[in-house]
């Protein structure tokens, strides 16, 4: 039973009392990530949100700011994404004060010390040279700059190391001016309290931000016409890859129908994919297919990593099982099986009061819009098999595809040849 207030101001403050923990979480999410930036900031967003632990007028050093909540047990981080900035606190109930005054403390009053910048640009360069070396994550980056291109949606989300290197005082001062406002930003708390006693603290709290009209951001331009691939050369032992489609946003009513697809594909260990490319072949240890979708992109993309001479049997096998569902081979158990996964998955997912903050606060930041856990069951239970047919042919076209991959191929050929003459 979540209850949703609109300050004034414009904050939104949503409250979720579960009287089942003895924890709190606060969580902060505004509108802002690295689809909001130029060329010349990429990386701000998430620079910011070190920044932010780095010290304010009241808690002056790194030290008092993480001490504050680390002499009660608490736990705290922080986030960033291409639409999105989150900071978040959960602590034992009875430390709700304490917590509420350190997290609106960070984020309102950071310094953005001059000092602490040019310490902080080595730890983030250091971060973006470990996702280098990680090229099961750093293959996602690949997949957005092969779909989007020399746009913010393409840009990572951490910045290059040139990029970052000339940040200085004043560009965190005029980001987060233009973009951290009252407008862009929702706060939740999830937890073990009052919910009127918990809302009136975080109005107190909060009374001080910034109440001006956040800058937005560029829409996304998607074009195209035919297979991509984008290959990203690295002496390794495996090939990483993305193969997928663009899909729906979050607006569409058909993207409860992708996500379904994807869980078909390679959801649980019982999936497609799972059994075809890891059971019977052999081929991987890791595959799976995500739905994704965010304001005005979406996509459902398979990610593995093959033995390097395993890479083209491994595709091929993909793309068979994407042109099956195309093709409408599927039946009403393989659907309900897809759909009780998903909904077993939700409720699983939503036992701990971060999770049930970040839950309501996600969809009321990016759609306006919230849904409980119920309703979004029954929008899951809606997905039938025409519906299923449908959206396979529209997303699983060959002009729609799309590979990245990490590894020692040299030449692109190979797979732009596998995919054009796929489904």
């Amino acid at each position: 039973m979540y209850k949703k207030v609109v300050l004034e101001n414009g904050l939104r403050i949503i409250t979720v009392p579960i009287k089942s923990t003895g924890a709190v979480t606060i969580l902060i999410l505004t509108e802002v990530g690295s689809k909001y930036e130029t060329r010349e900031v990429n990386g701000i967003s998430h620079f910011i949100e070190h920044m932010i632990f780095k010290g304010t007028q009241k808690r002056p050093t790194t030290q008092e700011v993480s001490s504050a909540l680390d002499r009660v047990g608490g736990e705290y981080n922080a986030f960033t994404g291409g639409e999105f900035t989150g900071y978040w606190a959960k602590v034992d109930a009875k430390h709700l004060d304490l917590a509420l005054d350190w997290i609106s403390d960070i984020f309102l009053n950071s310094k953005f010390d001059e000092k602490e910048i040019e310490r902080e640009k080595g730890v983030i360069i250091e971060e973006i040279n470990m996702r280098l070396d990680m090229p099961t994550s750093y293959v996602f980056d690949l997949w957005d700059k092969l779909l989007y291109q020399d746009q913010p949606a393409g840009w990572p989300i951490s910045g290059e190391k040139e990029t970052v290197a000339k940040l200085e005082k004043g560009d965190f001062f005029e980001y987060s001016a233009n973009h951290y406002s009252s407008r862009n930003t929702v706060v939740c708390l999830a937890g073990n309290f009052e919910s009127k006693i918990a809302l009136e603290k975080a109005k107190k709290y909060f009374k001080k931000i910034r109440t001006n009209k956040p800058k937005q951001k560029l829409k996304v331009i998607e074009k195209q016409s035919k297979p991509q691939v984008l290959n990203y050369f690295k002496e390794t032992d495996q090939t990483h890859f993305c193969l997928g489609v663009r899909g729906y946003d979050l607006f569409h009513p058909q993207r409860y129908t992708q996500g379904v697809i994807a869980t078909i594909l390679g959801g649980p260990m019982s999936s497609r994919l799972f059994i075809s490319v890891r059971d019977k072949h052999g081929l991987a240890y890791y595959i799976h297919t995500l739905s994704d979708s965010s304001t005005d992109t979406g996509c459902l993309v398979t990610h593995a990593g093959v033995d390097n001479k395993n890479v083209d049997k491994a595709l091929e096998l993909i793309l068979k099982e994407y042109k099956s569902l195309k093709e409408g081979e599927i039946d009403k158990e393989e659907l309900q099986k897809a759909k009780d996964y998903l909904k077993g998955r939700l409720y699983l997912a939503l036992e701990s009061s971060e999770a049930q903050a970040s839950f309501y606060t996600n969809q009321e930041l990016l759609t306006r819009k919230i849904l409980t856990p119920e309703e979004e069951v029954k929008k899951i239970d809606k997905v039938t098999l025409n519906d299923i047919r449908k959206v396979a042919q529209d997303i699983f076209r060959r002009e729609k595809l799309n590979l990245a991959s990490i590894g020692p191929a040299k030449e692109k050929e190979t797979y732009l040849n596998i995919l054009e003459n796929s489904l």
